[in-house]
């Protein structure tokens, strides 16, 4: 998988997207992936590569959104991919489609995890038993909201990982 230059984007570790999907297990494959802030697509494309139907997969940046294209093609699984290279939060706006998993690896500790996590809640975009799988810096920024409970929580290196799903 390749990876975008520089440091603007902190691709996953395979470390802990082997722990993020052993976590996820129960819920894969999954109908609808979104992988917002998608780096270098490595959630989601993980994701598809173990059955799920389609993802979507959401970046900013244009090299990191370059490098997901490529990475798609190299995992064979373009034609189960939707690409959108625009802002994370506009994509939330805009969408009115709901997702079994979503994946969020925003920039850490600037307040987009919690404001992720509040769209995702006010546009109801998490299906009825879906998760949303979200990275934080260890000791960094948690997914705060009054829509979902954190069932999940654990440690690897610098990353923090929270599984989330709709409160009862």
């Amino acid at each position: 998988m390749l990876a975008p230059p520089g440091t603007d984007t902190r691709p996953t570790t395979d470390r802990v997207k082997e722990s993020v999907f052993n976590i996820i297990s129960p819920y894969l494959p999954a109908d609808r992936i979104l992988d917002l802030f998608s780096g270098s697509g490595a959630l989601g494309i993980e994701a598809l590569s173990r059955g799920s139907e389609k993802a979507i997969l959401v970046e900013n940046d244009k090299t990191a959104f370059n490098v997901i294209t490529q990475n798609l093609a190299l995992a064979k699984v373009t034609d189960r991919a939707e690409t959108v290279h625009g802002d994370a939060f506009s994509f939330l706006e805009r969408t009115r489609q709901k997702f079994d998993i979503i994946f969020l690896d925003p920039p850490y500790n600037k307040g987009l995890l919690s404001k992720a996590v509040e769209m995702i809640a006010k546009n109801s975009l998490l299906s009825k038993d879906g998760i949303i799988v979200a990275e934080s810096e260890y000791m960094g920024e948690e997914p705060e909201s009054d829509y979902f409970d954190i069932i999940k929580r654990a440690k690897y290196g610098k990353t923090t990982v929270f599984v989330l799903r709709t409160k009862a």
